[in-house]
């Protein structure tokens, strides 16, 4: 397996068959050796520098229904709510003063979040602060929606495939959305001028090691500025309320291959890693990720953006949360970066 390692270091690339070797592997040391070459790797392209997002989620009413997300619209117990301009533009005034120069405002599939209400939104943000990048996660809308929050100042856009696997997608998700019209979402994105984020959950149910392979060898067709995986855990309002969630050692194992895989790539440690272990999102950046989303929510509808049980930070002061990551990631022996942190070339 070490042998397998130092061919992906060397060429970025495997063929199917050992790519489905490694990812099954429980070698420690090819573990250990993977979690070294991806961190080497990190190094030359970013050097020890983290780079925060200042995550402000926007909204939890959603359209749609996808099995795995606690926001679905079936959920009738869950919380709703959704932040005004007003809102928006006072968790990015805070985000600012605490050294935060992306902002990146995700929410559910919010009907009520039209172009015009985030266009007007992101040329505000553009106007107080020029100097940061503006990222949104809003899910699939039309190619004229994307141009139009793209020429009114949006930079970046996050939209996780989450299954690259035509069958898998289907059992994850309902019949009215397709994998194909993700796909067209994300190159529409690409085609328009954003540097676009990618990924998918890990240990997902029906998922295969052939699964996780789709998802790598379409994240090389679609060449994402960044890529966003986490494992899958399960909410209690759920289909999948039952089902065993992804771990850490796959999720640490897929997180060195991306690492290798895409040199360069903007790589976060997610909260759903910080989720289920305590030293989680560490152990990411000891792995090759580079990036952080503290969260800028007004602190009183944390709860309420309810994606998968046990989420963390939900209570915490912005700049309570940003201080206890500043601390852990210097403990980790990195650095964090104020700057906006763009995916190099």
């Amino acid at each position: 397996m070490t042998e397998l390692v130092e061919k992906l270091y060397d060429a970025c690339d495997l063929s199917d068959i050992e790519l489905k070797s490694l990812i099954e592997s429980d070698d420690e040391s090819a573990a250990k050796l993977l979690r070294e070459r991806a961190d080497e790797v990190r190094i030359k392209s970013y050097g020890r520098k983290v780079f925060l997002r200042g995550l402000i989620e926007v909204s939890s009413y959603c359209r749609n229904d996808c099995l795995y997300c606690g926001i679905r619209r079936s959920n009738k117990s869950a919380d709703r709510y959704r932040l005004t301009r007003e809102q928006i533009m006072m968790c990015a005034e805070n985000g600012y003063e605490l050294g935060f120069r992306t902002f990146v405002m995700q929410g559910g599939e919010d009907s009520a979040f039209t172009d015009d209400f985030m266009c007007s939104v992101i040329s505000g943000l553009r106007e107080k602060f020029p100097d940061c990048a503006i990222t949104l996660s809003l899910g699939e809308r039309s190619r004229e929606s994307y141009k139009r929050m793209r020429e009114a100042g949006a930079d970046r856009y996050l939209l996780r495939h989450e299954a690259a696997d035509e069958a898998l997608y289907s059992k994850l998700h309902p019949a009215e959305m397709s994998l194909q019209h993700r796909k067209q979402c994300l190159f529409d994105l690409r085609d328009l001028g954003y540097q676009v984020g990618a990924g998918f959950m890990v240990g997902a149910p029906y998922q295969t090691t052939d699964s996780l392979i789709a998802d790598l060898r379409f994240l090389q067709e679609l060449k994402p500025h960044m890529i966003g995986i986490g494992p899958f855990v399960p909410h209690h309002c759920t289909p999948f309320a039952e089902e065993k969630g992804g771990t850490l050692q796959l999720t640490l194992r897929l997180l060195g291959i991306l690492r290798l895989m895409f040199p360069k790539v903007l790589l976060p440690a997610t909260t759903a890693l910080g989720t289920i272990a305590p030293n989680g999102r560490e152990l990411g950046l000891q792995t090759g990720c580079n990036v952080v989303m503290p969260n800028l929510s007004p602190v009183d509808v944390r709860k309420k953006y309810d994606l998968y049980d046990n989420k963390i930070c939900t209570g915490e002061e912005a700049a309570e949360c940003r201080s206890c990551l500043q601390r852990r990631i210097e403990a980790a022996g990195y650095e964090v970066a104020v700057e906006r942190g763009d995916c190099i070339k």
